[in-house]
């Protein structure tokens, strides 16, 4: 079973700035982390590899400093990855990024199932994942909570539970196809660290748009029909004060307070 994981590297914090002319994010200068939606797609990824056998491979987009997604995979036991990194991919909105991929996995070799994130923290759109594989042309289910089986052929199925919101509905899943995982799926795993070292000088292929088969203006901001007209950060308001006196006055003050403020 060959099996692909997608994941990303996120702003590890809220301060992050972004050029005033595009409203991107400089990824380049923002402390980054694992997107924590990807780490139940790993989970998943590596209890289906224990269950039937096969192979994880992690592929991602974006700066250089996003290898180091890839080799905290290594570390929690993927057994290979890919870069997709050129700045003809910067800026890039959902549908770009999910074309960029598509093209990145063509690319790669062959597979089974593609298991994703069902959002990133960055975006929270959950759009990647499905636009993923409507340019793979394959079936795809979203919100998938756990796997409950799989018949590894070439004519076989996927069995996973899916939350749908107001019910939990059972889906059988022709393969190849792809699955995105909600949080909660599964406990991921910590990374090892003796698999950290023994993994530190492992090469990563790199893949750059020259790389892939669509032209430079299908990615990126160019492929982006999609455009940020303003980004900004929220203001932080402290504001405090006290309410004192009886049990009934405080509850009439904060009332007040409340109804002042348009809260209820």
């Amino acid at each position: 079973m060959e099996i692909i994981c997608c994941i990303k590297q996120v702003p590890g914090t809220n301060k992050v700035e972004a050029d005033a002319e595009t409203g991107v994010l400089l990824r380049s200068t923002a402390e980054a982390k694992l997107n924590p939606y990807d780490l139940y797609a790993l989970e998943a990824a590596f209890k289906l590899r224990e269950s039937i056998g096969g192979t994880v491979k992690v592929i991602t987009m974006g700066p250089p400093q996003a290898e180091a997604a890839v080799r905290e995979a290594f570390a929690m036991r993927a057994d290979s990855g890919v870069i997709l990194s050129d700045k003809a991919f910067a800026g890039a909105d959902v549908l770009a990024t999910a074309r960029t991929l598509a093209d990145g996995i063509k690319k790669s070799g062959s597979f089974d199932i593609i298991i994703c994130g069902k959002q990133t923290t960055d975006g929270d759109t959950a759009q990647v994942g499905p636009e993923l594989a409507e340019f793979l042309d394959i079936p795809h289910i979203a919100n998938v909570r756990i796997i409950l089986g799989i018949e590894p052929s070439n004519t076989g199925h996927i069995r996973v539970e899916a939350d749908m919101g107001d019910y939990i509905e059972t889906f059988d899943v022709l393969l190849p196809c792809l699955i995105t995982v909600d949080k909660g799926a599964y406990v991921p795993r910590l990374p090892s660290y003796r698999l950290m070292l023994a993994s530190a000088s492992r090469e990563i292929p790199v893949l750059t748009a020259a790389d892939l088969p669509g032209e430079s203006e299908m990615y990126g901001l160019k492929g982006s029909p999609t455009r940020v007209k303003r980004i900004y950060p929220p203001d932080a308001k402290n504001a405090r004060f006290n309410i004192g006196g009886s049990s009934e006055s405080v509850a009439n003050s904060l009332l007040n307070e409340l109804r002042n403020l348009k809260f209820i």
